[in-house]
């Protein structure tokens, strides 16, 4: 009868790769808790994040491969994540208390659904087992409480602002502060303020992504978020026509400017199936969105079709993720989620190679 041995199943679980660093398991240090008991094997993948796409194809092969060992008679197979939060070795950005990532979602101009997008985005990474947060960066347009439903007054716990929850989202707006109809007319140091204190000043909780809904263009919001804030990367919206595109290309071409990785590019209201004959028409032109993303060397995360309960979804407060999330729209929105996540993982895991690598002394 043949003994199994640790060796034995790690050698096996070598030849299990994860598509999004292209590397084996074993090396990612992502096996843990291996027990053998006679021919009984059990272990741990943990994964870079709850919402990879690959997460039950990497259960499956990793299971045959360990039963195929000689003498192993079970196995059991356990999946679980451990988001890595973003490193910066630069002294003025310290870390947002209670958050591993923050990510800016923004477009180079209005009217392009970068609201709807961040919201849908935030949804299915939560409903993928993420800890999902948003900030209302659009403040001069706060219309996250409108989309997510939500309408209330923010607390404090004596020391810290304690954000408002929906459909499992931390959320903080400024649409939570102000009347409804009550413009906020200000100028750029009271931006500043009030972005600081959203993110210093809140009670986040235990947040793997924090989703920041930018306003529109290239303007003071972005310089601030930038100075102050330790940025894991942006992703940036739009639509397939021309204008569309090329202030996108501005807006991709800001956040290079500001030190910003752009983690992707989301195609939205790329094109419509008519519901009766399912004839496909490209309203807004076709590719645009993709093209970009090839000409400028950056991830494109999907298109999202234009779709009528996208619209009610967001006018009602109960997005498509939540309302229909069988449909093709919420597939598209959870397709450029778990693109947009293993993004983050990949880049995360190589940065904290890169600073093990340096000398402390080193690092600056």
């Amino acid at each position: 009868m043949n003994t199994v041995t640790e060796a034995a199943v790690l050698q096996a679980l070598g030849a299990v790769r994860d598509p999004d660093f292209n590397r084996d398991i074993v090396s990612l240090k992502f096996v843990k808790n291996l027990r053998i008991d006679g021919g009984d094997v059990s272990f741990t993948i943990e994964l870079a994040t709850p919402a990879s796409t690959s997460k039950e194809e990497l259960r499956s092969l990793a299971h045959d491969i360990v039963a195929r060992v000689p003498g192993v008679r079970s196995v059991r197979v356990e999946m679980t994540s451990n988001v890595r939060p973003a490193i910066s070795s630069e002294m003025n950005k310290p870390p947002v208390e209670g958050v591993k990532n923050v990510i800016a979602v923004g477009a180079g101009k209005g009217g392009v659904g970068k609201t709807t997008v961040a919201v849908n985005l935030a949804i299915a990474l939560s409903q993928a087992g993420a800890r999902v947060a948003m900030i209302d960066g659009d403040v001069y347009g706060p219309n996250l409480p409108i989309m997510l439903g939500i309408s209330t007054q923010l607390g404090t716990d004596g020391k810290k602002i304690i954000p408002a929850e929906q459909y499992g989202i931390q959320l903080v707006s400024m649409g939570f502060l102000t009347e409804d109809d009550s413009p906020v007319i200000w100028r750029g140091p009271m931006l500043h303020g009030v972005i600081q204190q959203f993110f210093r000043e809140v009670r986040w909780t235990n947040v793997d992504y924090l989703i920041v809904d930018m306003p529109p263009g290239t303007g003071d919001i972005a310089l601030s978020l930038s100075q102050s804030i330790h940025v894991s990367g942006s992703v940036v919206v739009t639509t397939p026509q021309t204008v569309s595109v090329a202030d996108t290309r501005r807006a991709v071409r800001m956040y290079q400017k500001l030190n910003i990785p752009t983690l992707g590019l989301v195609e939205n209201m790329s094109h419509f199936v008519c519901p009766t004959c399912q004839h496909e028409s490209d309203i807004f032109g076709k590719g645009g969105g993709e093209g970009l993303a090839s000409e400028l060397n950056v991830p494109f995360l999907g298109r999202v079709p234009i779709y009528e309960p996208i619209r009610i979804g967001g006018d009602t407060g109960v997005p498509v993720m939540i309302g229909d999330p069988n449909s093709a729209a919420a597939l598209a929105f959870r397709s450029a989620a778990q693109r947009l996540a293993g993004q983050i993982a990949v880049m995360t895991h190589n940065a904290g190679n890169v600073k093990r690598a340096i000398p402390l002394t080193q690092v600056r």
